[in-house]
């Protein structure tokens, strides 16, 4: 038998906590100490389906049987691998599975006192089936990349199943989705009826799950969107989301490119002081506009502070997602790191060149512009034996106040970024119209008149 801890007459809580935003505290009943406001809503006190004899269950965050008071065998399989995941015996209580991830469960009940008792015909023997039930996948708030690049699979989910399913996520968020999967029921955290829900799967960033309780896989091996597609249980082939614009028009009539150089960790940021400034100069030198469209012109802690790059366009600020949305899919390409951006940039079809050497190039989705020093200290983020930590604004785990902290992106050269820039199509056909140099002017302009 397939060793698997179930909880009787309690419910265990996940062993992981999301990282998709960082702990939100609340004021207790008693105004005494915090507490901790949970990621997700949670299910429904009492599970939602009604089986024979007063037997409730459901997958709402794990497989879930509440039994009435009498003599109970119960039995939970793995259908796809045909493991016994438990058995016991139970008077009355409830049943619930570790494993809080899609999974298609059996339950078999034997009512005890009956005929046969454990060893006769049982009185409920149930496979998953979601096909035409409400299901709800939900969402951490606070998080655009993360949503962006998990949304795929919640509706490869749907599509799967033929459920009738529903997506919580933040309301800023949802305007994207909404028009572009006329199928899914979009809501906020408040406005969920978690009764409805025959079941519930969370995804998010799970540090802490070492038994695997939220995430079959950790995230930090499979990639950061992809884990949704192993907590979903489809396909993890990687496909940028639909994204709908009230407003498709061309915010600028000349060629230009959109950059964002802020962040929520200075891990994240491109630590090379020229870095920005030599990228921005050669744009424009190539007949460019270059636009910020950061939310924060200027970002930081204590005495560290970034700033905006000298020499852009300034359209940061509280904007719509939408309208980012627009001023990058009609850019040349987009310049920026592992955030946010970048992923509403893929989304829209934009190229993207990405600089990042805390992640591995696996974390984030495919893009032939992605940019990392292997000579470098690099991938501490997807070092399962490291711990991200959202309150310390200078986390660098292997080289923190040493003269090598945040050497994976400092030691990221203006040149490998440029590189990768005159790599894309558009570069070269959008500098020319704009009447800015290509590769090819810049080598005739240096080259040796013959004699």
């Amino acid at each position: 038998m397939q060793t698997s801890t179930i909880t009787q007459s309690a419910q265990s809580s996940s062993s992981g906590s999301p990282a998709s935003r960082p702990d939100e505290a609340a004021v207790s009943a008693s105004g005494a100490e915090p507490a901790p406001k949970p990621a997700y809503p949670p299910a429904a006190e009492v599970p939602v389906m009604i089986g024979p004899r007063g037997i409730r269950f459901d997958f709402n965050d794990g497989c879930r049987i509440t039994l009435p008071t009498g003599r109970w065998r119960v039995v939970l399989r793995d259908l796809d691998t045909a493991n016994i995941l438990y058995e016991t015996e139970i008077r009355t209580g409830t049943v619930r599975s570790t494993k809080r991830y899609y999974v298609r469960f059996g339950i078999t009940v034997w009512d005890l006192d009956a005929p046969g008792g454990g060893d006769g015909k049982p009185l409920f023997d149930y496979a998953y089936d979601a096909r035409d039930k409400e299901v709800l996948v939900q969402f951490p708030v606070g998080t655009l990349g993360d949503t962006l690049g998990w949304m795929p699979y919640a509706a490869a989910f749907g599509r799967k199943h033929g459920c009738r399913l529903t997506c919580a996520m933040s309301e800023l968020i949802i305007p994207l989705f909404r028009d572009t999967y006329p199928d899914i029921e979009f809501v906020t955290h408040e406005e969920l009826e978690t009764g409805r829900y025959y079941a519930t799967y969370s995804i998010g960033l799970f540090f802490d799950d070492r038994d695997c309780v939220r995430q079959p896989s950790d995230f930090r091996l499979v990639g950061l969107h992809r884990t949704a597609a192993y907590i979903l249980g489809v396909d993890p082939t990687e496909h940028p989301p639909h994204i709908a614009l009230d407003d498709d028009t061309r915010p600028l009539a000349e060629p230009y490119v959109c950059i964002a150089t802020q962040s929520s960790s200075q891990a994240k940021y491109w630590n090379n002081p020229s870095g920005w400034r030599d990228v921005v100069t050669f744009l424009k030198q190539h007949g460019f506009r270059v636009v910020c469209i950061d939310q924060k012109p200027v970002h930081g802690t204590g005495i560290v502070w970034n700033h905006m790059p000298h020499g852009c366009e300034d359209q940061t600020g509280d904007r719509p997602l939408a309208e980012r949305a627009r001023w990058l899919k009609h850019a040349a390409f987009f310049v920026g790191l592992s955030s946010g951006l970048s992923w509403l940039a893929w989304a829209v079809g934009t190229p993207v060149v990405m600089v990042s050497g805390f992640t591995h190039p696996t974390n984030e989705f495919s893009t032939p512009y992605r940019v990392i020093n292997y000579h470098t200290c690099n991938s501490c983020w997807n070092d399962s034996q490291l711990r991200f930590d959202h309150h310390d604004f200078l986390w660098c785990p292997r080289h923190k106040d040493t003269p090598r902290q945040f050497e994976c992106t400092r030691l990221i050269q203006s040149k490998q970024v440029i590189d990768a820039i005159r790599a894309i199509p558009a570069f070269a056909a959008d500098a020319t119209f704009a009447g800015g140099q290509t590769a090819d002017t810049e080598a005739r302009a240096v080259a040796p008149m013959a004699s």
